[in-house]
C-alpha cells in the first residue's frame, strides 16, 4: 500500500470509529487476502449472485456484445478475477482495448496476464486503482468507436440512492456520450435466500468482515482483540439491503495510532450494505444519472440481472 493510501486508511477507519453509529467503507476489504476471501464467497453453494450471473452471462454474451458493436473499449470497475468478463471478451467484435480497474494489485495484475494469455488479441490496460477516486484512462492502441463501462457482480448495491447517482453520473463521464454501461444488478427477493447468501455455513464470509480486523492490526498497528467481535449479517426490508456489520462481544476499548476507540457489549460497526432492486427501481435511479435502459437479462427465476444502458446526457 503507498503512503497516501495507507494514510487514507488510517484516517477513514478512525473517523469511521469515532463516527456514531461506527462505520467503515467496504472498499477497504479488499486488501490482497480480502480480495482472495471473496473470490472463495462466489463459490460457495448459498452466495446466488455469482453463479446466477455467469449463468446470464453465458446465455446472453453474444446478444450483448451484438447491441455493444464493434471497436468497443472496455474499462472494467473491480475487475477481480475476470471470470465473467472472459464471457464477454470472447463475443465481442474487435475490441479496442481492455483496461481493468482494481484497488487489489496482486489480483489486477494475475487477471490482466491470464486474460492476455486468453486473447492475445486483446491490448490488456490494467489500472490499478480505487474506482471511486479519480484514475487514468489509457489510449487503447488503436482507435475506440465507444467506452463501455462493465460494472459486473452487484457492487452497486453497496452504495445509498445518493452515492450510486453520484457514481454511476461519474461513469456516464467516462462513458461520453455514445458510451454505455453494462452492470450487474441483484434483484428483490424472499428475505431467507438473501440472508443465507450473506450467513455462509462455512464462515467464509464472517472471515471476510472480519478480515477488516486484521488489516487494521497489521497495517495500523490496532490493538483489538479480534475474538471480541462476531459477523453479523440481515436484510432490512425498510431500506431493501442486506447489511453486514462487526458486533462487540463485551464492553471493549482499543487504540489506533494513539487514538481511543470504545465499544459497547452488543454494539456494530456497519461494514457494508448490499442493496436489492426491481428493474424499474433501478432504471429509474439510472435514469437520475444520465443513463437509458436498452436492454435487460435475467435468469429464469429473475434472481439477478445484467442490464445495458446507453447515456442520455
Amino acid at each position: 500500500m503507498t503512503g497516501d493510501a495507507s494514510a487514507d486508511f488510517r484516517d477513514d477507519v478512525i473517523a469511521g470509529l469515532t463516527a456514531m453509529p461506527k462505520r467503515i467503507s467496504p472498499k477497504y476489504f479488499y486488501d490482497d487476502r480480502g480480495a482472495v476471501l471473496f473470490e472463495q464467497i462466489c463459490d460457495l453453494p448459498e452466495y446466488y449472485p455469482t453463479r446466477t450471473e455467469l449463468t446470464i452471462m453465458r446465455r446472453h454474451a453474444s446478444e450483448m456484445a451484438g447491441l455493444i458493436g464493434p471497436r468497443a473499449q472496455v474499462i472494467e470497475l473491480g475487475s477481480g478475477s475476470g471470470l465473467k468478463t472472459r464471457l464477454l471478451l470472447k463475443h465481442l467484435d474487435l475490441p479496442a482495448s481492455y483496461v481493468p480497474v482494481d484497488i487489489s494489485g496482486e489480483m489486477l495484475q494475475l487477471t490482466a496476464a491470464e486474460l492476455g494469455r486468453l486473447y492475445p488479441e486483446i491490448t490488456v490496460q490494467p489500472v490499478h486503482a480505487d474506482f471511486l477516486g479519480e484514475f487514468p484512462i489509457p489510449e487503447p492502441p488503436r482507435p475506440a468507436r465507444r467506452r463501455l463501462v462493465y460494472f459486473p457482480g452487484s457492487t452497486i448495491g453497496n452504495f445509498t440512492r445518493d452515492e450510486s447517482i453520484g457514481l454511476l453520473a461519474g461513469v456516464a463521464r467516462i462513458c461520453r456520450p455514445d458510451g454505455g454501461l453494462l452492470i450487474g444488478v441483484d434483484l428483490k427477493k424472499d428475505r431467507a435466500v438473501l440472508e443465507a447468501a450473506y450467513n455462509d455455513s462455512a464462515g467464509v464470509t464472517a472471515e471476510f468482515n472480519l478480515n477488516l480486523l486484521h488489516r487494521m492490526r497489521r497495517e495500523l498497528g490496532a490493538d483489538l482483540d479480534i475474538d471480541g467481535f462476531e459477523h453479523h449479517a440481515f436484510y432490512n426490508e425498510a431500506e431493501g439491503r442486506i447489511e453486514m456489520h462487526l458486533r462487540s462481544r463485551r464492553d471493549q476499548t482499543f487504540t489506533i495510532n494513539g487514538v481511543g476507540i470504545a465499544f459497547a457489549a452488543g454494539e456494530t460497526v456497519h461494514t457494508e450494505n448490499s442493496h436489492k432492486y426491481t428493474p424499474g427501481e433501478f432504471a429509474a435511479m439510472a435514469a437520475d444519472a444520465g443513463f437509458e435502459r436498452v436492454e435487460l437479462w435475467t435468469d429464469d427465476h429473475s434472481m439477478f440481472s445484467v442490464q445495458l444502458y446507453g447515456v442520455t446526457v
